[in-house]
């Protein structure tokens, strides 16, 4: 019987692992290939959405990974100002190497403040733009932007107008659910977060550590 015609559970442990073996060479060929093609190099657009937990999550672990890179971040937070994130206590911890600023005084629903809200969003989105077009920065987080773009308290199209003029090697990410798909269709990668399970709709509350 040749190798080819035996079942996998006919096989031996030997004959098992040079199977193996040589399917993981082709893959690997395959795939050296692929990655050869690849030659771009450039600051990328990222924006996080969907109804998931993870969104802001997923920004500050590409946050915390260019720090360890050596690269300095800016972080502008549009609604969470209220909230004594862990995040911000690590990253206040670490000096000129990063630049946060939190604004806004909490969820639209909660101040029920229009006017407020608009004039917090666009304090906010002056000193984001600042750290966008600047040399200094090399990643700017927009956190939570895609809320206040969803109540139309900024122009869509003026946050696309000026992320055409950063500077070449700059990354930005931008979180919150909604996202405009307008921004999306700029962006070079979008991810949506699926809700599949959220202890939430089972009466469990915020918990530190997890959600903030």
């Amino acid at each position: 019987m040749s190798e080819k015609s035996k079942t996998l559970t006919q096989m031996s442990e030997d004959e098992l692992n040079a199977r193996h073996t040589e399917k993981m060479k082709k893959k690997k060929a395959a795939r050296d290939k692929i990655v050869a093609t690849k030659t771009v190099e450039k600051g990328l657009v990222m924006v996080h959405t969907g109804k998931g937990k993870g969104k802001s999550t997923a920004a500050f672990g590409m946050v915390f990974r260019a720090l360890g890179n050596g690269m300095k971040v800016g972080v502008v937070q549009f609604v969470k100002g209220k909230w004594q994130t862990g995040e911000r206590v690590i990253l206040e911890k670490l000096g000129d190497q990063v630049t946060m600023t939190a604004m806004g005084d909490g969820f639209t629903w909660e101040t029920q403040d229009r006017a407020r809200d608009i004039e917090a969003a666009r304090i906010a989105w002056d000193r984001a733009k600042a750290m966008i077009l600047d040399d200094k920065h090399d990643m700017v987080l927009l956190d939570e932007l895609n809320i206040v773009l969803r109540y139309d308290y900024l122009d869509v199209a003026e946050i696309i107008e000026v992320l055409k003029q950063k500077p070449e090697m700059k990354h930005v990410i931008i979180t919150g659910r909604n996202a405009k798909e307008e921004l999306m269709e700029f962006a070079d990668l979008v991810t949506d977060m699926t809700m599949v399970k959220h202890p939430f709709r089972s009466g469990v509350k915020a918990q530190v550590g997890v959600e903030f």
